[in-house]
Order: C-alpha cells, then sequence, then structure tokens
C-alpha cells in the first residue's frame, strides 16, 4: 500500500484467526497489490486493504474474503493430511476427524 495515500481513501482492515496465521498470511501474500497487505499477528490474518472509491473496497474486500476462505481450507486440509499420514512410531492420528464443506459458486 501507497504511504501517501489520499486523505479521502476508503480503508478497511479484515481480521481473521487461525491456529496457522503465519502459513495463510504466506499464502496470500502473493495475491498483494498497491492497495492491499497481509500480515499474520499472533493468531490473526490481517489484511489492511486502501482503495480510492467505496465500490473499488468492496470489490478488493470481496476478493479478498473469498481468497481467504480458501487459503484457510488448504492450510487446514493439509494439515488434516499431514496428521493422517504421519508414519512416525508412537504417533497419534484422529480418524475420527469431522469435515464441514460447503461450496460457493
Amino acid at each position: 500500500m501507497s504511504g501517501d495515500s489520499p486523505s479521502h481513501a476508503r480503508r478497511a482492515t479484515i481480521r481473521a484467526t487461525h491456529p496457522a496465521a503465519d502459513l495463510v498470511a504466506r499464502a496470500l501474500a502473493p495475491d498483494d497489490t498497491e492497495s492491499t497487505a497481509v500480515t499474520a499477528d499472533g493468531d490473526a490474518v490481517v489484511c489492511r486493504v486502501e482503495r480510492p472509491t467505496t465500490g473499488g473496497l468492496r470489490s478488493t474486500v470481496d476478493d479478498y474474503v473469498v481468497n481467504l476462505r480458501v487459503a484457510t481450507r488448504v492450510v487446514d486440509r493439509a494439515s488434516e493430511h499431514a496428521a493422517a499420514t504421519d508414519t512416525r512410531p508412537n504417533s497419534t492420528v484422529d480418524t475420527n476427524t469431522q469435515t464441514d464443506h460447503t461450496d460457493t459458486t
């Protein structure tokens, strides 16, 4: 994001908690633009968005939320897969994991 933004710029900060916030933030970072910045703060993924118009802000926030949802699902599934395929001696694996899934189109 530009440090010399006009005072009339529209801004939003989105915070979402996740146990692997750093990993989720890194997954989202390639999508950063001049108007967005994603970081991890403890267990929170924080995205700051700044756009010159309300419509642009709304569009960017909407895109970010979709990307956030995908990134958290990928990180969650990768963690589940890693746990299920852990072949180290004396490891425990929870095979009764309930996964809820909702598709968006």
